[in-house]
């Protein structure tokens, strides 16, 4: 079974080729493809080095212009589907996301359809966030979670493992949310779907180099877009 773990990047050249080296050094075949935003502080040309060493196991695509996580991730599962992976997974760079949980993420992806890296289907585990994120984050979920119905407990995940036939039969043309909305809108659209859904425990730490991407833009996307996936499944336009 081929395994792609699609890690979007803008920026990230404090992380990239640590990240890399422990996912490509992990028990399991995980292949890697970097979709990078044109980062201008050298991020793509740091991954073409690293390619001479690990030239089938790592693969980089680089767009031209920034538009939203969304659209970045949108592009990487086209190119999964495209070259015929079964398991695709969605991870940050920036080592918020445990490369040695994606083995816990695969095993539950395979008896289900989709498997969500959980910061809080067990309590809220976050290390090294302000107070003030957590509780964004979490009552976050809880508004999409009471909004859309869904009966998963961290709904702006933005760790998970889907099998090729969710990305297959999801729709991913009618996908409209870029920033972290784009995480709610592919749970939710699975969801609706039918596809079985399972949430897996992890402790998500926050970034210790580099810059987040949060902000308020990104906020009002996912406020708002929540109440606009739910009209649209009242009128059965989803």
């Amino acid at each position: 079974m081929k395994k792609l773990v699609i890690i979007p990047t803008y920026n990230e050249k404090e992380n990239i080729a640590a990240i890399i080296s422990t996912v490509i050094a992990l028990e399991e075949d995980f292949h890697i493809l970097i979709v990078d935003d044109s980062s201008p502080d050298g991020t793509a040309e740091i991954v073409k080095k690293l390619q001479i060493d690990h030239p089938h196991q790592l693969h980089i695509s680089v767009r031209k212009i920034k538009d939203g996580l969304g659209k970045a991730y949108i592009h990487g599962f086209r190119w999964a589907l495209q070259n015929n992976y079964d398991y695709i997974f969605e991870m940050d760079a920036d080592f918020s996301h445990n490369p040695k949980d994606l083995d816990k993420l695969f095993r539950a992806c395979k008896k289900a359809d989709m498997s969500i890296g959980s910061r809080y289907s067990k309590g809220v585990n976050v290390v090294n966030w302000p107070m003030g994120r957590v509780l964004l984050s979490y009552f976050a979920s809880k508004y999409v979670r009471t909004i859309l119905g869904m009966p998963i407990h961290d709904t702006t995940a933005g760790f998970v493992c889907f099998s090729r036939k969710v990305l297959d039969e999801i729709g991913l043309d009618r996908i409209k949310l870029k920033g972290y909305g784009f995480q709610i809108e592919m749970k939710y659209r699975a969801y609706k779907k039918g596809f079985q859904i399972v949430e897996v425990p992890i402790i998500f730490t926050n970034r210790e180099l580099g810059e987040s991407k949060m902000n308020g833009g990104i906020i009002h996307e996912a406020v708002f877009g929540v109440l606009n996936l739910k009209w649209k499944s009242f009128l059965g336009q989803l």
